[in-house]
């Protein structure tokens, strides 16, 4: 198997980027326990690869709380806590209205890239292939963000570690990938209507959804199962 951070495997897809998503799975499905203590030269073994994607995926998750790297001691699994996404997609939902504000006014909106990605989701929801379907939708979202030209903007949303955080979600919330593809499909059509404000409230709407809270994004109360 290649070697170094920047080795490719099938699909084009980053070797860090699949022994990342490979971890995520472990941790969040309890295959590898918090207080665990992940030895790069072990996983290195195990996926075959040398310990330069094996660190580049473990800082990855330290980024989004998943480990925590302690100098001289090594890398431990932290408590996995749900928390920390939900306050991921809160902001997310700020920054993504205004992208989308920013994006309508300027007549900049990328129709056939956000159509493409909607039949990415699809095609993934209908094959089953989670990564797929969370590589398409960080590619939706992305398209908007830059669309809106706003060079702080995009900085603020890249830093959120947005395709790592992706991926815990999915496998974390077992989320349904045609209704995944659905979501994004209606919030295309918001978005290609023009309708700003329908289209903005929507793609809050929608990162308030993935948050899981007690409220929505207009303060009203969920429903709760019971």
């Amino acid at each position: 198997m290649a070697s170094g951070g920047t080795a490719k495997l099938l699909g084009g897809r980053p070797l860090s980027r699949l022994i990342r998503d490979a971890l995520v799975e472990r941790i969040v499905s309890g295959g590898i326990e918090p207080g665990a203590r992940l030895v790069e030269t072990q996983l290195a073994a195990e996926y075959g690869t040398s310990q330069a994607p094996v660190r580049e995926a473990l800082r990855e998750l330290e980024a989004v709380g998943m480990v925590e790297i302690r100098p001289r001691r090594g890398t431990f699994v932290r408590p996995f806590v749900q928390q920390t996404l939900r306050e991921s997609y809160v902001v997310r939902a700020a920054l993504e209205e205004t992208a989308t504000r920013l994006a309508i006014l300027a007549g900049t909106v990328p129709a056939a890239e956000l159509k493409a990605a909607v039949q990415a989701m699809r095609a993934a929801a209908r094959s089953g292939d989670a990564h797929a379907a969370a590589r398409a939708s960080v590619a939706f979202h992305r398209h908007v963000v830059l669309a809106a030209n706003n060079e702080l903007l995009a900085i603020s949303w890249e830093a959120l570690q947005i395709e790592a955080r992706t991926s815990v979600a999915m496998v974390a919330a077992g989320l349904s990938l045609t209704e995944i593809a659905r979501d994004h499909a209606e919030l295309l059509k918001s978005i290609v209507d023009g309708e700003l404000e329908t289209a903005c409230r929507h793609a809050r709407d929608h990162q308030w959804r993935y948050a899981d809270l007690p409220h929505d994004a207009h303060g009203r109360l969920r429903e709760t199962a019971g």
